[in-house]
């Protein structure tokens, strides 16, 4: 982790470490009000949370501290652009709750094999975004508060397809 960024993280007033016991988070709503896509445009701040052709609910985000273009390499605080998959929930997220994004994926790992980097990974939709915030804060994952996530949390269930735009 950059060293900055615990600093930027405590200026923000967002607490990174380990928390004490919470709450279970809320359960999954049923299959009709759950999201069958979501769609990230990167350069409006915005997430869209689809069922069929129809927004079911939108966010403002906040991405990583680089976030113009595609994500090349572990560390270059960029949000991948492109088609990707819910893979994982994340429970005990560092930041709230987490949803990981299938980043890399086999054309991101042989671009980076192709200059020699690490593709990195751990790309999340996760909390921890003070409300009102608008400092893109992330090493590259897509950041709300934690009252979204708990909505997102809801209506998100692992395999949903993410098309994340620039």
């Amino acid at each position: 982790m950059r060293r900055w960024l615990p600093i930027l993280l405590t200026t923000l007033g967002i607490t990174a470490q380990a928390q004490a016991p919470r709450e279970p988070p809320p359960p999954l709503l049923p299959a009709a009000q759950q999201a069958d896509a979501i769609h990230v445009y990167k350069a409006q701040r915005r997430m869209d949370l689809l069922r069929g052709d129809q927004v079911i609910a939108t966010y403002r985000i906040v991405l990583g501290g680089a976030p113009i273009g595609h994500k090349r390499e572990q560390g270059d605080q960029r949000t991948p652009e492109g088609d990707y998959r819910i893979t994982y929930r994340n429970a005990r997220s560092r930041f709230h709750l987490s949803l990981r994004i299938s980043y890399p994926n086999d054309t991101d790992r042989r671009q980076a094999l192709a200059r020699g980097v690490d593709p990195g990974g751990d790309i999340m939709i996760h909390g921890a975004t003070p409300p009102g915030s608008r400092v893109d804060w992330t090493e590259g994952c897509i950041a709300v508060t934690n009252d979204e996530m708990d909505a997102i949390w809801q209506r998100v269930p692992v395999g949903t397809p993410i098309r994340i735009a620039p």
